[in-house]
């Protein structure tokens, strides 16, 4: 498949009660840096260092915001709401035409407040990519996260195993899929 299929373009914002989801900016770098040098938060994701290098929260912004980027990454923005301009991050990355990867972390201050689910169910809604199918996975030692998935509708598909950059380790999985209307 030619990479410039996959090619995204336009990120739109979505609105729920609580806050926003918004195309990443340039002044969130700091904010990611706060909430993923957290060791917990990093050891739940795939992707994230820890110690996340110096330099790397202005990189994540920059592949973001790039316009031959793969993944649509929304801060979630509940500026509005008095809690902050950042809590954390929903994320698509299209790996098909029509099939679409979901992400997303949470700073640690946020976690059980319902605002991940929130996030993940306003993005499954909108379904910015047009995806008939959306995947998703969560380490088997965070099932706060695999519930996140549950509530939103996704149904558990089987174990597998990912790299996390931050264990430097293979973590088993549980790998989930949403079919979408």
């Amino acid at each position: 498949m030619d990479d410039t299929t996959l090619t995204l373009s336009s990120q739109p914002e979505i609105r729920t009660d609580r806050f926003l989801l918004r195309p990443l900016r340039i002044s969130d770098a700091g904010l990611i840096q706060h909430y993923t040098s957290d060791r917990r938060v990093a050891e739940g994701t795939r992707a994230i260092p820890h110690p996340l290098p110096p330099g790397a929260a202005e990189q994540y912004v920059a592949r973001a915001i790039a316009a031959g980027r793969h993944e649509d990454v929304w801060a979630i923005d509940a500026t509005e709401s008095g809690l902050g301009e950042l809590l954390g991050v929903v994320s698509l990355t299209r790996v098909e035409p029509e099939q679409s990867e979901l992400g997303f972390w949470i700073g640690s201050g946020f976690w059980n407040t319902g605002l991940a689910t929130e996030a993940v169910q306003a993005l499954v809604a909108a379904n910015p990519h047009g995806s008939r199918t959306l995947f998703a996975e969560a380490f088997q030692d965070n099932p706060g996260s695999a519930k996140v998935l549950t509530n939103s509708g996704f149904s558990y598909l089987g174990d597998a195993e990912s790299w996390s950059v931050a264990r430097n380790a293979r973590v088993p999985t549980w790998t989930y899929l949403r079919k979408m209307a």
